[in-house]
């Protein structure tokens, strides 16, 4: 899958789920991660809906996380925090408050 497209079916798996859909939006607003073999290839799930050939991806949120905090990850300090406090926006179960993510980013 191209980035583009990962980014479409994250969004499809994502949507109506607000925590989820802000934590995608997050993610492909930041920009790298969807085009870094070592996540896409570790991190991220996808398939075809059945009958409706959608495809559709999702984020393991956990391992994701587990691996940055482990250095698995390359990045910046920096930057590997940033990331930190966004994709726990991904796992949250339930988070309060949050407006839906704009279209822009899942859309």
């Amino acid at each position: 899958m191209t980035p583009d497209s990962l980014a479409t079916a994250l969004c499809t798996c994502a949507a109506g789920l607000y925590p989820l859909e802000a934590g995608v939006g997050l993610l492909i607003a930041n920009g790298t991660f969807l085009h870094r073999d070592d996540f896409t290839s570790r991190f991220i799930l996808h398939s075809t809906s059945t009958g409706e050939d959608a495809q559709m991806a999702a984020v393991d949120w956990d391992a994701a996380t587990a691996a940055l905090a482990a250095g698995e990850l390359p990045c910046s300090s920096g930057f590997s925090e940033q990331c930190k406090a966004s994709w726990r926006v991904g796992m949250s179960q339930q988070v309060t408050g949050i407006a839906r993510v704009p279209r822009a980013s899942c859309g």
